[in-house]
């Protein structure tokens, strides 16, 4: 309208001084100190939400400015990375398989449930694989678990989740334990535990076999335990 007609009409139009709008337009034409201190805010949350691919939302970029001297309140943070169209991205949670049982390898009756408790040490043995990390990154760890002590009698740590990991672990309670003809050692159905290298290993050809049910973590519950 002011391409129409001139301010002064319009202002006395709409019953407002000219003065009063002349101070009004300045304004706008030049931000305030808090329309300015947001606009740099505003570059520090960008340049921040940035440097983390994408993943902060506003309290770790509340965090990262008090980290660098500039103190700001979390919902103005908030505030302005809604206005900009910013939000956190939730990182997946890297989660690691340790058990692969799509295989076509010959399962092992499961002999848990048919056994008496053990009586003494070295009658029936438990494995699984685990993992944890390092500095470097996964490592896998293999078990072997008395189930009448509950002590660990063998176990090997690689970068590879391989039949070698297992043989190396119970290779270890061979040697520790000695123990006689006719032990048990129970498992998961894991592709390490059914492959022909471990199924034909010559200190195997001795012991008797079991797995637990197909996704049955409670058959091997004492050592899914430790």
């Amino acid at each position: 309208m002011k391409t129409e007609h001139p301010i002064r009409w319009l202002c006395e139009a709409l019953e407002v001084s000219a003065s009063g709008y002349y101070d009004w337009f300045n304004r706008q034409a030049r931000p305030g100190p808090r329309a300015q201190e947001n606009t740099r805010l505003l570059q520090q949350t960008v340049q921040i939400h940035q440097d983390s691919r994408q993943t902060y939302c506003s309290p770790r970029i509340q965090v990262a400015l008090s980290q660098a001297g500039h103190a700001n309140g979390r919902h103005r943070i908030s505030r302005l990375m809604r206005q900009q169209g910013l939000r956190g991205r939730a990182k997946v949670r890297f989660r690691v398989c340790t058990t692969d049982s799509n295989h076509d390898q010959p399962i092992a009756l499961n002999r848990l449930p048919l056994l008496p408790p053990p009586s003494a040490p070295n009658q029936i043995w438990l494995g699984d694989i685990s993992y944890v990390t390092t500095d470097e990154g996964w490592l896998y760890l293999a078990g072997i678990l008395d189930l009448y002590s509950r002590h660990l009698t063998g176990w090997a740590m690689s970068e590879n989740i391989d039949t070698e990991l297992i043989l190396a672990a119970r290779g270890m309670a061979l040697t520790q334990r000695q123990p006689p003809a006719g032990l048990v050692f129970h498992s998961d159905r894991g592709v390490q535990y059914a492959s022909h290298d471990y199924r034909q290993a010559p200190t195997e050809r001795a012991r008797h076999a079991s797995m637990s049910r197909k996704g049955n973590c409670y058959d091997n519950a004492a050592m899914e335990s430790f």
